[in-house]
């Protein structure tokens, strides 16, 4: 995209002052202009290939988008900035909670439980609940034990550094 400057009174016109609050700015070596507008927990990056988001005066956007595939990977990025810019508040609805959180924050549980010494059945009642974990020694052929077994695995992998993965995965 491009900012150019425009007329205060231009409907299509941005205020950059409106940004501020979110925004910080890197200048490349060729002078090109990257922006992540940011919250803390949401994130968009935007690329101007010229002019500035970050000055005083108002500017208008020119979005480069050509094609089809090419487009998808900009339009979500632009949807939100435009949310961002009219309402002044990032939009829930264009930020999906990842359905793999879940499953980290439990495998951390699990880890944090199993180094505190708890034992599989201790991290079942903890993690699922006492009323899921069968009495005795039924709890030995329970799936829910299979389960804790496969979950404690990842969890010992991830603290061996599989971490890493997490941030290069995409999302399914």
């Amino acid at each position: 995209m491009r900012a150019a400057p425009v007329a205060p009174g231009n409907p299509d016109r941005i205020e950059p002052g409106r940004l501020r609050p979110w925004l910080s700015v890197a200048t490349d070596r060729d002078g090109r202009e990257h922006a992540v507008l940011s919250d803390g927990l949401h994130h968009i990056r935007l690329d101007c290939d010229g002019g500035s988001l970050a000055g005083s005066r108002p500017i208008q956007l020119h979005y480069l988008i050509r094609g089809t595939v090419s487009a998808e990977p900009v339009v979500l990025p632009l949807r939100r900035f435009l949310h961002l810019h009219r309402y002044q508040r990032f939009s829930p609805k264009l930020f999906p909670a990842d359905a793999r959180v879940e499953r980290w924050l439990t495998v951390l549980r699990i880890h944090d439980a199993a180094r505190a010494g708890a034992s599989h059945r201790d991290i079942a009642e903890i993690v699922f609940g006492q009323d899921r974990v069968p009495p005795g020694r039924a709890w030995k052929s329970e799936a829910l034990n299979a389960r804790v077994d496969r979950l404690a695995r990842e969890a010992r992998r991830m603290a061996a550094g599989a971490y890493r993965l997490l941030l290069a995965r995409p999302a399914a």
